[in-house]
């Protein structure tokens, strides 16, 4: 069976963004570019941690290679807009690769469909780099696999990253105590031992 490539280099948008209430979100990766548009989901511990690896990429890109780090957003450019519709989900993520392109100054993230394997996020230098070791490790490689291929400038990546956080922000307010999420129809709290005040 052949894989697919959704490439955007770059794309028109590039945003995270979720469908359904507080408690029960499901979260996408939505790219947008020459008339297509393509939704991956995916969890919202991954799109926190997509966020926190791009913050990491654009700092150490400054410290290496001396690229300029953008400020973030003013609220007047914040992209508040909801995902485009419909969306139909092309597949769900199970590994993030990331990379920062010398070249063209820009940042690589790549999502790669869920096989068998572990949901992770990868941290590499030059997307094009092939790591032979990695193939050897897998039992299955990954390169039969649906991927989403998204090229951004460090100013676009800066912006992914302050709508990924407020997107993850958006859901239910976390316990004082616990650190879980609050229900409105109530919160058995474990450092309460499951009793209310």
């Amino acid at each position: 069976m052949t894989h697919q490539v959704h490439s955007f280099e770059p794309p028109e948008r590039f945003v995270a963004g979720t469908v359904g209430e507080p408690g029960d979100r499901t979260f996408f990766l939505q790219a947008r570019g020459g008339g297509r548009v393509i939704s991956v989901a995916l969890e919202k511990v991954q799109v926190s941690l997509l966020a926190e690896k791009l913050e990491e990429l654009l700092v150490e890109a400054n410290k290496r290679f001396g690229v300029s780090l953008p400020e973030a957003p003013l609220l007047a450019v914040h992209d508040n807009e909801p995902l485009d519709t419909p969306v139909d989900e092309e597949f769900r993520v199970g590994t993030l690769g990331l990379a920062f392109d010398v070249d063209t100054s820009t940042v690589v993230i790549e999502a790669i469909e869920a096989g068998e394997a572990e949901v992770e996020i990868e941290l590499g230098g030059d997307p094009d780099d092939e790591d032979d070791e990695d193939e050897d490790e897998d039992d299955e490689p990954d390169d039969d696999l649906d991927r989403l291929r998204v090229r951004l400038t460090p100013e676009a990546t800066r912006a992914f990253i302050d709508r990924a956080r407020r997107v993850v922000a958006a859901g239910r307010p976390p316990c004082p105590l616990c650190g879980q999420p609050l229900d409105p129809a109530g919160h058995l709290c474990p450092r309460h031992n499951g009793y209310h005040r």
